[in-house]
């Protein structure tokens, strides 16, 4: 992959929810929600402050995260939907 996200951005894959409920019941594609927990996949460098030094980003590649519902842009590199966020829209990162 030929992308690199800029400054305190993060560029991340999401990841699929199970389409059945505890109880079994299959939840069809049209009443699914996108899923807002994902894979990253490239960092940038950092945010940069006022006085031109740069903070490194919280999270590294392969950190699972929780995002906001409406955060991000949806791209598509090499034949793949990921989606590039600011680091601030994410919301925690999931304990392995």
């Amino acid at each position: 992959m030929k992308f690199r996200p800029l400054h305190d951005r993060v560029l991340l894959r999401r990841v699929e929810q199970e389409a059945k409920t505890a109880g079994g019941i299959i939840i069809p594609d049209t009443a699914q929600e996108k899923p807002i927990e994902g894979e990253i996949v490239a960092v940038g460098t950092g945010n940069v402050n006022d006085n031109g030094d740069v903070r490194p980003l919280d999270v590294k590649s392969g950190d699972r995260v929780i995002f906001s519902k409406w955060a991000g842009t949806e791209v598509m590199i090499d034949g793949e939907e990921l989606m590039v966020m600011k680091e601030s829209d994410l919301i925690g990162i999931i304990a392995a």
